[in-house]
């Protein structure tokens, strides 16, 4: 999709954190407090990256989960902006940025994804089917 398509379909906070590696304020974005249970896919692609069951209130106020739900689709790079020297996540399928990856999480490895919600699409478990993703639904079975 090229980027004048991506500036109609996406809003401007969704278009920045997933085009421009921005980032949303913590504690003002859409889902960093939603407990309900469901899928979360890349606002860009609709490919499946994180599901409920993964996620976790870190404190940070952004979505943070233990771990992505296919690995495959989630890509791995040095960050060394701002001075910093951190991991950052991004969509393979559409190389939206969607956070950053930090080594301070809960569970056997450990790990916090630390995910803006503006590069994320949340499909409740009561959706799943109609929005296309009846085959996730194993995961909260």
């Amino acid at each position: 999709m090229n980027q004048e398509d991506l500036k109609k379909r996406l809003t401007p906070m969704q278009y920045e954190v997933t085009q421009n590696n921005g980032t949303e304020p913590a504690f003002h974005n859409e889902y960093w407090n939603v407990k309900e249970e469901g899928l979360y896919v890349d606002i860009v692609s609709g490919k499946p990256l994180f599901t409920s069951k993964d996620k976790y209130d870190s404190g940070c106020g952004w979505p943070s989960f233990t771990k992505p739900l296919e690995e495959e689709e989630i890509e791995e790079r040095l960050d060394t902006s701002y001075g910093m020297r951190r991991v950052e996540v991004r969509s393979k399928t559409a190389d939206s940025h969607l956070g950053h990856v930090f080594p301070d999480g809960p569970g056997p490895r450990g790990l916090r994804y630390c995910i803006n919600s503006a590069a994320l699409k949340f499909i409740p478990v009561a959706d799943l089917e109609k929005e296309g993703y009846g085959s996730y639904k194993k995961y909260f079975e």
